[in-house]
């Protein structure tokens, strides 16, 4: 028996593995090793539902990926949930596009391109609070007609619509080289400039990154209920219901009559708020309420009622809600939406699989956000 005691640990098939991939019993891999998280779900700092994802599964390079800044101290916590080990000749094959994809990192870690630059994301700020200050000095200056009403929510819009993409880049741990400033940061841009919660946010984000375009993980294309995207999910959903519970086929005709609208201006609304309640994410809720009161004080003077301040917010939303749609989904509806397989999708080319090629320009940038610089978003 070697001094840790690897040897001794009992080995498992892929078979047994997968049998334990429900919420009472989950176990997943990760370098060979098997790991019961069973208990540990409902501590893990990403949620329990994250690790739900890859129950009965290899789950290594999602691992390596999500703790990559931090991942030595994460092992220590990986040691007391060791339950065996893959059996002999069970480890999944390397892949030659994930060594070239490694080398490329590196690479570009060595030439500094994964390096943040202070100065633009001061710019991407200093455009977010121009717009937002240029939606009020429209209508205080001009006064309330239906020409500045417009003009004032389109740029309430786009200033949202750009907080978005910036708060997306907080929420990686993108903007500072330290990741304690980065979450202060995020929840600074996305509860107190944006009024939703940060936590909300990475628990659908994380999933959404962990099983792109996986039916029934990818929180992104979680829409059966009212549209059906792929080649999948209809034949699934033909074998549920006898009936059709919406019209599908004429899906196309009421997608941005009905999907965007309801996306920001309600379900995010409620979603968000919900889970700030129940997690008990007082912080958050707080900073989340100042934002509204922020709304109502700057417009109600200038629109005269409360409900001239709700149509206001409404509208502004509404149409964040049309900008956003068009270009995440540009990732998921052309794009192959498909079911997890047995093992799990090798990281690399889940990502690469969801990702949709844009062509770049200095308004696809702008437009975009950059997020057509990232793998997976486009």
């Amino acid at each position: 028996m070697s001094s840790n005691g690897v040897s001794s640990l009992p080995a498992y098939s892929w078979e047994e593995i997968a049998e334990h991939k429900e919420k009472s019993s989950r176990w997943l891999v990760i370098d060979d090793y098997v790991y019961d998280v069973t208990s540990w779900s409902k501590k893990h700092p990403g949620g329990s539902i994250l690790l739900g994802h890859f129950a009965g599964q290899d789950a290594t390079e999602a691992f390596a990926a999500f703790h990559r800044n931090s991942i030595d101290y994460v092992r220590k916590f990986l040691k007391p949930l060791r339950i065996g080990r893959l059996e002999k000749g069970q480890s999944l094959p390397h892949t030659d596009v994930k060594e070239d994809f490694e080398k490329l990192r590196q690479t570009a870690e060595k030439m500094g391109l994964f390096n943040s630059s202070y100065v633009f994301f001061a710019l991407v700020l200093l455009q977010i609070f121009a717009l937002e200050v240029g939606s009020y000095l429209v209508l205080s200056y001009y006064g309330v007609n239906w020409l500045t009403w417009i003009v004032s929510v389109f740029l309430a819009a786009t200033a949202q619509t750009q907080l978005g993409w910036h708060q997306h880049d907080a929420g990686h741990l993108s903007v500072f080289r330290n990741n304690k400033l980065n979450r202060i940061y995020h929840m600074f841009l996305i509860c107190f400039l944006k009024g939703t919660s940060g936590h909300w946010w990475n628990h659908m984000h994380y999933q959404h990154h962990s099983k792109p375009n996986v039916i029934g993980k990818d929180p992104d294309v979680r829409m059966d209920k009212l549209f059906l995207v792929g080649n999948v999910m209809p034949v699934e959903k033909a074998k549920e219901e006898s009936k059709p519970s919406m019209p599908y086929q004429k899906q196309h005709n009421y997608f941005f009559l009905i999907g965007p609208p309801l996306l920001f201006p309600v379900y995010f609304q409620f979603m968000t708020f919900r889970h700030a309640y129940t997690r008990r994410l007082y912080l958050e809720g707080f900073l989340m309420i100042l934002y509204y009161a922020r709304v109502f004080v700057l417009l109600y003077p200038l629109l005269g009622s409360v409900g001239a301040v709700l149509v206001y917010y409404e509208v502004m939303r509404v149409i964040e809600s049309h900008w956003f749609t068009w270009v995440t989904q540009s990732n998921h509806i052309p794009m192959t939406i498909e079911k997890d397989e047995p093992t799990g999708r090798a990281w690399l080319l889940a990502q690469l699989k969801a990702t949709c090629n844009i062509e770049k320009s200095f308004f696809n940038d702008w437009f975009t956000g950059h997020l057509n610089f990232q793998v997976e978003h486009q």
